[in-house]
C-alpha cells in the first residue's frame, strides 16, 4: 500500500493540517479547489492544485467524479478526505479504491456500519454498549415517528442517520414542535448528504458530551488515545473542546475506552476515529454514534499525547502497524472554535472580506486556512481557525488560551472571539460544569456572556486619534454599533506612537500599550480585550433614511434561498414564516413584520441570494 502522492479531497484549515504533516513525513501533496476557493491558503500550501467546479459544494467537493479525475490527473495515488464533505462516504472509498487510490481512512464496510447511526446503534447493543433510548426503525413516515416520540417522551432529538456536524439535527422541547422538526431535518440532510433518513433519540438532560480517540491498524491492534470532553456546545455544535475532562473519573474513563475499542473492532475498524457518548448526571455512559474520520477537535489528543494523528494515519494507511509503546498523558488541553458569527445575534453566520489576521503572533498553536484580503463566503462552514493551547494543567490552559484570543483577532468581519473569551471565565466553565444545555439556557435567559460588549471610553479615545489624525483640535463625530459619539481631537492625554503592521501603539494617560488593528478607508477596525469594534466618521451629507421597511423581506446574509412559504396574492399575519434562507450550516426563518399581502416575489427557490437582498415585497394591510 505504498504511495508518494496525497489529494486533499477537502479546503480550509484542515487541508492545510494534512499538508503540514505529509511534507515533514516527505509526501508531495495536491489540493482541490472550488471557484470560491481559488488562491486560498490551501491551494498555496500544497505541492499542486485543481479546479474541481462551482462554488456549491453538490458540485465541487461533494462530487465524486471531479474529485477521482483531479487525483488522476495530478499523479495522486492516495486521498486523505479529512473531515466533513465525503469523509464518511462509503461510496467515495469504493471509488478511490476502484480507480487504483489508497484512501486514508476506514474501509468501506465498517464506515457505511457506522455511517448510518440507526444501525450503528443497533449493532451496539447487539453488542452490550450502551446507548440513550430511541427510534431506530426503518418506517420513516410522520405518523411513526408521532407516535415514537409520544412514547419516547421529551425533551428529544430528531437527528440525520447519515453524516454529522450537527446537520440535520433539532431539539424538540414541545410535541407541537415535531412535525416542523421533522421536515426541517430531513430537508437539511438530504441536502447535506444526501439522505433524508431520520431517527429518534430520547434527550439525556444536563448530560456532558464524551469522546473517546479510537485508532486502528491492519494488523489487528485497536487502541484508544484517551477522552476528550465537548460540552460546551450552541445549538449541539461544538465550541470548545478539551482534554482531559474535567468531570471523568479514571473508572469512568476506563470503562468507555474500554467499550470505544469494542465498538471499533465490532465493525472491523482501521485509521482514526472517534466514539461519541453522553454521560448522564448519575455518571452513566451511553453510546451516541462513531464519527469514522478524523475529528475537528483532534489537536487536543495530540497536545495531551505528542503525537501527531495525520501522521498516524498515514503510517496505517501505508500497512505500518500502531507503536507498541504504551500512550502517555501529559498536562491539558483546550481548543476553541473561530466562527465568523455573530453570537449576540443568534449566533447568525458572517460573510466578508478580512482586513486582519495575524495569528503567527499567538504564543498557541492555531490552525487556520485563511488569510487576510481573502474572503469568507456563506458556502461553506463558518468555523475559520481553532485556538489550542496546552498547559501543565487546566487553569494554565485557561489562561494561554484567552490570551490568544484578546492579541489574536480576526478583524475585518464579526467574530464568536470575544464571546470564546467570555466563555472560557464564565464560572460554571471554570468550575468543569459545563453540560450540553449550558450555552442554550444562557441564550434563553439573556446571561451576560451572550450581550454584547459596547466599546470602551478607552476603545472611542483610540479611534479618534487615528481618525482625526494631527492638526488643529476640532469636534470629531464618530459612530459605532449604531451609537454616535462626538471627541475632541487631538486630545492631549492621547498619543499615537506607531500605527503599523496591525498593531496600534498607544500612550493613553501616560501608560503605553498596543491593540490589533487596521484601518480600511475611513473605517478602523479595532479589537480590545478580544472584541472587534469598527469606527467610522459620521458623513456630513444627509443619508437615506435607513429604518427597516416592514413591506420589505430582506436576505440577512449571503446563502441560498431554501424554503419560500408564500405566493404573490397570499395574505399574511405578522410573524408568520415567509422564507428560509441557508448558509454556513444554518436555516434562517424571514418572518413578516407586520400583517399584508403579498405583492411580489423577487427571487426562486434554490438560488443564491446576496446580503440585503430583496425577496419580498408586501402591500401592508391598514
Amino acid at each position: 500500500m505504498s504511495f508518494r502522492t496525497v489529494l486533499i479531497a477537502n479546503r480550509g484549515e484542515i487541508a492545510c493540517r494534512v499538508i503540514r504533516t505529509a511534507h515533514r513525513l516527505g509526501y508531495r501533496t495536491v489540493a482541490v479547489y472550488s471557484a470560491a476557493d481559488a488562491g486560498a491558503p490551501h491551494t498555496l500550501q500544497a505541492d499542486a492544485a485543481v479546479a474541481i467546479g462551482p462554488a456549491a459544494a453538490a458540485e465541487s467537493y461533494l462530487n465524486i467524479g471531479a474529485l477521482i479525475d483531479a487525483a488522476q490527473r495530478s499523479g495522486a495515488d492516495a486521498v486523505h478526505p479529512g473531515y466533513g464533505f465525503l469523509s464518511e462516504r462509503p461510496e467515495f472509498v469504493e471509488a478511490c479504491t476502484a480507480a487504483g487510490l489508497v484512501f486514508i481512512g476506514p474501509p468501506a464496510e465498517a464506515m457505511r456500519a457506522m455511517g448510518d447511526k440507526a444501525r450503528a446503534k443497533r449493532r451496539m447493543l447487539n453488542a452490550g454498549v450502551p446507548c440513550a433510548p430511541g427510534y431506530l426503525g426503518e418506517d420513516q413516515s410522520d405518523e411513526r415517528l408521532l407516535a415514537e416520540a409520544q412514547q419516547l417522551g421529551l425533551p428529544l432529538l430528531v437527528k440525520a442517520t447519515a453524516g454529522g456536524g450537527g446537520r440535520g439535527m433539532r431539539l424538540v422541547q414541545q410535541m407541537a414542535d415535531l412535525p416542523e422538526a421533522l421536515a426541517g431535518a430531513r430537508r437539511e440532510a438530504q441536502a447535506a448528504f444526501g439522505d433524508g433518513t431520520l431517527m429518534l433519540e430520547r434527550l439525556i438532560l444536563d448530560g456532558r458530551h464524551i469522546e473517546i480517540q479510537v485508532f486502528a491498524d491492519t494488523h489487528g491492534h485497536v487502541m484508544h488515545l484517551g477522552e476528550r470532553d465537548c460540552s460546551a456546545q450552541r445549538r449541539r455544535q461544538k465550541l470548545i473542546e478539551e482534554s482531559p475532562s474535567p468531570a471523568v473519573k479514571p473508572a469512568q474513563r476506563e470503562a468507555m475506552g474500554r467499550d470505544a475499542v469494542a465498538a471499533a473492532r465490532a465493525v472491523g475498524y482501521v485509521g482514526a476515529g472517534t466514539v461519541e457518548f453522553i454521560v448522564d448526571a448519575a455518571g452513566q455512559h451511553h453510546f451516541l454514534e462513531m464519527n469514522t474520520r478524523l475529528q475537528v477537535e483532534h489537536p487536543v489528543t495530540e497536545c495531551v499525547t505528542d503525537l501527531d494523528l495525520v501522521e498516524w494515519q498515514l503510517r496505517v494507511a501505508a500497512g505500518e502497524p500502531l507503536p507498541e509503546t504504551p500512550v502517555r498523558f501529559s498536562g491539558h488541553a483546550i481548543e476553541a472554535r473561530l466562527y465568523t458569527e455573530d453570537p449576540y445575534n443568534g449566533f447568525q453566520p458572517q460573510t466578508g472580506t478580512i482586513a486582519l489576521w495575524r495569528p503567527g503572533r499567538a504564543s498557541i498553536r492555531i490552525d487556520h486556512g485563511v488569510a487576510e484580503g481573502g474572503a469568507v463566503t456563506p458556502w461553506y462552514d463558518a468555523m475559520v481557525a481553532k485556538f489550542i493551547a496546552h498547559g501543565h494543567d487546566r487553569t494554565d490552559a485557561i489562561r494561554r488560551l484567552v490570551r490568544a484570543l484578546e492579541d489574536s483577532p480576526l478583524l475585518g468581519l464579526p467574530t464568536n472571539a470575544r464571546f470564546l473569551r467570555d466563555l472560557l471565565q464564565h464560572p460554571d466553565f471554570v468550575a468543569g460544569d459545563m453540560t450540553t444545555a449550558h450555552i442554550d439556557q444562557w441564550a434563553a435567559q439573556g446571561d451576560a456572556v451572550l450581550q454584547r460588549p459596547a466599546p470602551a471610553d478607552i476603545a472611542w479615545r483610540l479611534a479618534a486619534a487615528v481618525l482625526g489624525g494631527a492638526g488643529a483640535p476640532f469636534d470629531l463625530a464618530l459612530q459605532c454599533q449604531g451609537e454616535t459619539r462626538r471627541l475632541r481631537t487631538p486630545a492631549a492625554d492621547v498619543q499615537v506612537l506607531q500605527f503599523a503592521d496591525g498593531e496600534l501603539r498607544a500612550d493613553i494617560d501616560g501608560v503605553q500599550r498596543r491593540w490589533p488593528a487596521v484601518r480600511c478607508g475611513d473605517t478602523l477596525h479595532l479589537a480590545v480585550d478580544g472584541a472587534a469594534f469598527s469606527f467610522s466618521e459620521v458623513s456630513p451629507w444627509p443619508q437615506q433614511h435607513t429604518r427597516v421597511d416592514p413591506a420589505r423581506v430582506c436576505a440577512p446574509v449571503a446563502g441560498m434561498l431554501a424554503q419560500l412559504r408564500v405566493a404573490v396574492g397570499d395574505v399574511v399575519e405578522a410573524g408568520q414564516p415567509l422564507a428560509c434562507v441557508e448558509a454556513m450550516k444554518m436555516e434562517m426563518w424571514l418572518h413578516a413584520a407586520a400583517a399584508g399581502t403579498v405583492k411580489t416575489v423577487h427571487r426562486a427557490v434554490r438560488t443564491s441570494v446576496a446580503a440585503g437582498d430583496l425577496l419580498i415585497e408586501l402591500e401592508l394591510l391598514p
